[in-house]
């Protein structure tokens, strides 16, 4: 056990030294050491989130922003990582479009969350990133999905979200689907004030919880 917690230690100051290599390593070592994907997941999470503060703190730019992001991707990218988001094509759950909403270029939760709803068979279109409410919409009116997932990590984005909802209730199109918010910030109250149908910071939750509204559990 001390070893794995040790292990644990490196990956995530490796993800926060941005040392793409050693993080690839010290990933595979762990996953042949027996330790969950979603656990490594978290971990890199973690190194990432701490590149967050020292960006914050001004010891980072914005290139070391982008560059954690290529590392997650980069671990998201590994066979064993890989195959836990595998899924049976002949088992579709339903149509999902998620994005990160406007004014937020966090993508990591989205990626992890989006990837979880693959492998219990949903169909997902992922928007990207800073998307509009305008984007939304039109996504919405074209792919008739049964869930649009709002994804953001700045508190800033609560206003952002209210207004893609907003803008759902004034097309006319809110009651054709459901709204699942994904965030650390996020609150009951927030959701409320948002006018979303659930909330989650939480992937297999959100999962759980998609499952629900759609009467698949």
């Amino acid at each position: 056990m001390r070893n794995l917690i040790t292990l644990e230690d490196m990956i995530i100051k490796s993800v926060e030294d941005l040392d793409e290599d050693r993080v690839l390593k010290l990933a595979t070592r762990a996953l042949n050491s027996g330790m969950e994907p979603l656990v490594l997941l978290d971990l890199v999470k973690e190194g990432v989130k701490r590149v967050g503060i020292l960006y914050e703190n001004q010891k980072y730019f914005i290139a070391d922003l982008i560059m954690a992001g290529i590392i997650f991707k980069e671990v998201m990218e590994l066979e064993r990582v890989k195959q836990q988001f595998h899924f049976d094509d002949n088992k579709k759950m339903g149509k999902m479009i998620i994005g990160t909403v406007r004014g937020d270029l966090h993508d990591i939760g989205k990626d992890i969350f989006r990837g979880m709803m693959e492998a219990n068979g949903f169909e997902t279109i992922d928007l990207g990133v800073d998307v509009t409410k305008e984007e939304f919409l039109k996504g919405t009116i074209e792919h008739k999905p049964d869930i649009v997932g709002l994804s953001g990590v700045l508190t800033s984005t609560i206003e952002a979200m209210k207004e893609i909802v907003d803008a759902f209730v004034a097309a006319g199109i809110r009651r054709d689907v459901k709204i699942i918010l994904g965030g650390n910030h996020l609150t009951k109250e927030s959701c409320d004030y948002i006018g979303a149908d659930c909330f989650t910071n939480d992937a297999s939750l959100g999962v759980k919880l998609c499952k629900k509204m759609l009467g698949k559990i």
